[in-house]
This record gives C-alpha cells, sequence and structure tokens, in this order.
C-alpha cells in the first residue's frame, strides 16, 4: 500500500472519515460558476419503497372482466389468495372515463391518495419498470438467442434498484439519473448554497452525479460534531479546529489525502450549521407538525424536506431534488396482514406532505414521485408475493396532471401477453420514460434528456404528458 494512503486511512479513522464522507455535506460539489439561473423554484422528490412494492393490490380494477382476471390470477377463492375484496376497494373516476372503460379502486387502506386523485393532484403509472427497449413477450422469450437487449438480472433486489437510480441498461455507469440532472444543470444552479441533490436516508446512488456530490442529511436535520458551540468552550473547540483545518488545506507540505480530509472536514462544518440553522426557521406545518403528533419515520422525513423547501430562499435554492425512503415491502409472507399498515403510511405520508405545501404556497413547484425494486408476482407463494418486473407507480403534486392513468394498465391474466411466467408482466412504459418527464419539467432541455436517460432514444414517447 502507497505510504501516503496508509498515512491517509490511519488518520481518517482517528477522525471519522466514515462520517466525514458518507454523511455529511463533505461530499457536496463545490459547483463551478455559471450564468443563466432559473427564475422560479421547482423541487422533485422521491419516494423510494424498498423491497419492491406489491402494487398489483394498490391500484386494482374493479370493472367485472378484469376483476375476475385479477382475483383468479391472485388465487382468490383458495386459502392462499392475495386478492382484495372487490367491494373493500376505494373506487374512482378517471378523467375522461366513458361508459364501457375498465373502472379501478385504490386499496381500502390508501383513502389520503384516493383524495388526491380525485382532486386532480395525483397520477398514476400502472405498468412501469427498467426496460432497454420496448419489450414483446416474445422477445422476451427469444431474447438470448435474438440479443434483444434485456436489462441484467432481473427481479433481483439490489441490481433491479440500481436500475430504477441509475437507468444504467446494460452499460456500467457510477451516477444515477438524479445526479445527472444536477450536472446537466450545473451552471443554472451554481449560486446555489446547498447541493441539488440531498438525501433524508442515507447515501444513494440514484443522486450521485458525475460531477455532482449530493448532500446527504439525517432525517431531522444534519449531524453536527460533538463538542462543538457557538460560544464559551465549545465555542472556542470549534473555532480552533477550523483554524486548523485551513491551516491544512493551504500546506503544501501535506499530502493530498490530508488536504482532501481538511476539506470534507470544512464543508461539514460549514454546511451543517447553514442547514441547521434553515431548517430550524422553518415553519410548523399543521400537517407535519413539531410537536403533539407522533410522525411516522418516512413522514418525519417529509417534514424536514418540508422545512427546507420552506428556506429555499434562505439558502439560495432554486432547483432541488429529495431522497426519502420507507421499507418492509419485500413480502414473501404476510401480505395481507401487513400491506395494510405499509400503504396506510405511503398514503397518509403523501398527502400529508402535499398538504404541508399548500401551507406555503408550494404545491405547484414541487412534485413528488415513487419508486420501487420491482412488482410482485401475480401469483401467491401461499402467503405473499414473489420478485417480478413492471409494476404501478404514483407521482403526486399541484402540476401534476392528475386524476388520470398514463399508459395501459394490463391485464392481470396468467399467459396473457404481457405475463412472462409465475405472474410477472412486462412493462410497457419505461423508468426512462417516467424519467424524462419529470426532468422536462424539472428544467432539463430535450436535448439534454439522453444524458438522464439513456435509453430514451429507443422510446417513441419521450414525455409521458403527466405534468403540466
Amino acid at each position: 500500500m502507497n505510504r501516503q494512503r496508509r498515512r491517509f486511512l490511519k488518520a481518517a479513522a482517528a477522525g471519522g472519515v466514515a462520517y466525514a464522507f458518507g454523511r455529511t455535506p463533505g461530499t457536496v460539489w463545490a459547483q463551478s460558476a455559471g450564468t443563466g439561473g432559473f427564475a422560479d423554484y421547482k423541487a422533485l422528490v422521491c419516494l423510494f419503497l424498498f423491497g419492491g412494492n406489491d402494487s398489483w393490490n394498490m391500484v386494482v380494477p374493479t370493472s367485472t372482466a378484469e376483476y375476475n382476471a385479477y382475483s383468479r390470477s391472485r388465487g382468490g377463492g383458495t386459502t392462499s389468495s392475495l386478492a382484495i375484496d372487490r367491494t373493500a376497494l376505494l373506487p374512482v373516476t378517471r378523467v375522461g372515463q366513458v361508459a364501457g372503460d375498465p373502472t379501478f379502486g385504490f386499496h381500502p387502506s390508501m383513502t389520503g391518495v384516493r383524495d388526491l386523485f380525485n382532486a386532480g393532484r395525483l397520477a398514476v403509472l400502472p405498468n412501469v419498470g427498467p426496460l432497454i427497449a420496448p419489450t414483446t413477450k416474445a422477445q422476451y422469450q427469444t431474447a438470448a438467442s435474438t440479443g434483444h437487449p434485456l436489462p441484467p438480472q432481473l427481479f433481483s433486489h439490489n441490481d433491479q434498484q440500481d436500475q430504477w437510480h441509475s437507468l444504467r441498461g446494460r452499460t456500467v455507469m457510477r451516477s444515477g439519473w438524479g445526479g445527472r440532472v444536477a450536472d446537466v444543470l450545473a451552471s443554472r444552479t451554481a449560486d446555489q448554497q446547498l447541493a441539488l441533490n440531498v438525501s433524508l436516508a442515507g447515501q444513494t446512488f440514484f443522486q450521485a452525479g458525475e460531477v455532482a456530490r449530493p448532500y446527504v442529511s439525517g432525517a431531522t436535520g444534519a449531524a453536527t460534531f460533538t463538542g462543538f458551540g457557538t460560544t464559551g468552550v465549545a465555542g472556542g473547540r470549534k473555532t480552533s479546529f477550523e483554524a486548523v483545518l485551513a491551516a491544512s488545506t493551504g500546506s503544501t507540505g501535506n499530502t493530498m489525502y490530508e488536504r482532501g480530509f481538511a476539506t470534507v472536514q470544512q464543508r461539514a462544518i460549514r454546511y451543517a450549521d447553514r442547514v441547521n440553522a434553515a431548517i430550524a426557521a422553518g415553519p410548523n406545518f399543521a400537517a407535519l407538525p413539531n410537536t403533539g403528533v407522533t410522525l411516522t419515520p418516512l413522514q418525519t422525513q417529509l417534514r424536514t424536506v418540508a422545512k427546507m423547501i420552506a428556506s429555499r430562499a434562505q439558502l439560495s435554492m432554486s432547483r432541488q431534488i429529495f431522497f426519502v425512503s420507507v421499507g418492509g415491502f419485500d413480502q414473501h409472507d404476510f401480505l395481507l396482514q401487513d400491506q395494510p399498515g405499509l400503504l396506510t403510511n405511503v398514503s397518509n405520508s403523501i398527502k400529508l406532505f402535499h398538504d404541508a405545501m399548500g401551507e406555503i404556497g408550494m404545491q405547484q413547484s414541487v412534485t413528488l414521485f415513487t419508486h420501487s425494486d420491482f412488482g410482485r408476482t401475480l401469483t401467491s407463494n401461499g402467503d405473499g408475493s414473489d420478485h417480478a418486473w413492471g409494476g404501478v407507480q404514483l407521482v403526486a403534486g399541484g402540476a401534476v396532471r392528475g386524476g388520470q392513468f398514463y399508459g395501459e394498465y394490463p391485464l392481470l391474466e396468467i399467459g396473457s401477453v404481457l405475463e412472462v411466467g409465475g405472474g410477472r408482466m412486462i412493462p410497457t412504459v419505461s423508468a426512462d420514460q417516467y424519467a424524462a418527464t419529470l426532468a422536462s419539467w424539472f428544467g432539463v432541455t430535450d436535448a439534454d434528456l439522453a444524458k438522464v436517460a439513456p435509453s430514451i432514444n429507443n422510446f417513441g414517447t419521450r414525455n409521458l404528458g403527466f405534468m403540466a
């Protein structure tokens, strides 16, 4: 091992490099100066449902033929049935729906999301997933011999999470599509006092750019250095440490690793103070209050997002992408027992966050969208479902053309034209199209869309139309 690298690792172990690199604004890219900034503010909020949400129970057909196919595929009438009773579903009417069209309902636990859909503030993408090119059942079945491009390692948690995060297809990438949005908008967001990408749920591939680096915070704000303060001994300790770091970064006698470590620590202190001050100045939202109500961990993350959005002017922010997450969706067992609680949390959290944005007049400027590892099998494994491919995603916000489905909801029938075995459905809308639509609304030009969504040119429709 190189001697300088050994010295750096030894110093890092003593000084907490995991905190410095992994959990602080030291990962923020020092954006280069540029021109042409935005005159408005927009934010995207990615809500990742880790484990693979069984979304065929989240939005369910209620018209007779379509519901009967769903029920048969999900084992209706058997002891291993995963089907939701049709009378329990929350019915909705889609914009433009006419007599004879299939009808649908939300899971009985999702009243908040149902209300947003009916208010035209939430849209449904009924069969979306990672695709490199449009794929038929025949192309899927013969891909090994014909070379038709399929995402690698389908049905694998880690690989499909990476596909959603990066849209990489079969190409090795070190960046996610949220990070690449930050890259292409760098010259227009150079005056921002914080990274464009902010995670409230740990480091994520989704927000890593080729150049841009995300800011990683805790669920309630930035962690601070123990023993630091603004007055007395604690204030003096902080001032002295900052002086040592300044000397280290400016010393030509130090190694590149030592200077780099000092720079990370400088940014950690600077941005933690800045972010926490902005959060402290944020309002006490009635929808997501500071006290008096016990929030779920997801709602706590979204409350911090809301406070940061409320403090956008203080941080000179015009564009932000936030990442929040909730787990527990890998439901091989106890699906009907546990899914209601999981979907209640998701539904209520989306509705409360939307209401909080209404309190500060930002509903039109903030769009929340869901991702998950993959959809689940239609078929039951006895008490749950297994890993699959296409599934349902949701988009919520004042700028969303809600009350509609974007893409065709598939016939949930074993042996149907999109079912490829075990109740796994081929997506008919690609994750690239989904991301490109959001990125276009956010301010990415059409010329730059392929940098964000590398496979977008393989699809005839670049913008799905769910954003105003």
